[in-house]
């Protein structure tokens, strides 16, 4: 079967068409489905320590079709919650998050390593104690669609990364034997604007 000359042009067309609309999408994070967590260690071995941050805004802009994206992530250091009140206040304090001079952390980064549409990586910096540093993410999973329940388009991912308190500043404990690791991970739901 011959293929009519015009056929080829016309599929080309419609393509740089649908290429041409194709734009950033700006989602917001809904801020009671997205919780980043950690885990520490506590007293050289002997425990982990959880704990979840309870106050997150963040804002992802994504463009599937050029397979880019950005991050950008605020954490109210204040709003940690170990589940234990005097943990919770003595981790406020000067010897670690220091939340009266820092009353933020931040993350800061563009979406990498798309596979099947999706994301698999976000390469970006990471702010905490006044201290920024390189930190990549590692998405486990990455998903958007229609919530009907909601009335909302989102995506949703789980993400998380390991880095050392005491790059941060951040060595109370230290002298005594606690390890310096930290475990975060980001769980986060984000709704689409417009």
């Amino acid at each position: 079967m011959r293929l009519s000359p015009l056929i080829v042009p016309a599929a080309l067309l419609v393509l740089s068409v649908g290429t041409a609309f194709a734009k950033p999408v700006t989602y917001v994070c809904d801020p009671t489905h997205t919780h980043p967590s950690f885990s520490t260690d506590h007293f050289g071995g002997l425990s982990v320590w959880r704990g979840v941050f309870r106050k997150t805004r963040c804002t992802i802009v994504l463009d599937r079709a050029a397979r880019t994206g950005t991050v950008h992530v605020t954490i109210d250091t204040a709003s940690d919650d170990f589940g234990e009140a005097q943990l919770n206040k003595d981790a406020r304090g000067a010897e670690l998050l220091d939340v009266a001079q820092y009353p933020t952390a931040t993350y800061v980064g563009r979406l990498a390593d798309f596979k099947h549409g999706a994301p698999t990586r976000v390469i970006g910096k990471f702010t905490l104690h006044g201290v920024t540093r390189p930190l990549t993410l590692v998405i486990r999973h990455f998903e958007c669609k229609e919530i009907v329940f909601f009335h909302q388009y989102r995506c949703g991912a789980d993400a998380y990364a390991e880095f050392n308190r005491a790059d941060y500043g951040i060595s109370y404990g230290k002298s005594i034997g606690f390890q310096m690791w930290v475990r975060l991970h980001i769980q986060v739901e984000a709704v689409r604007k417009g």
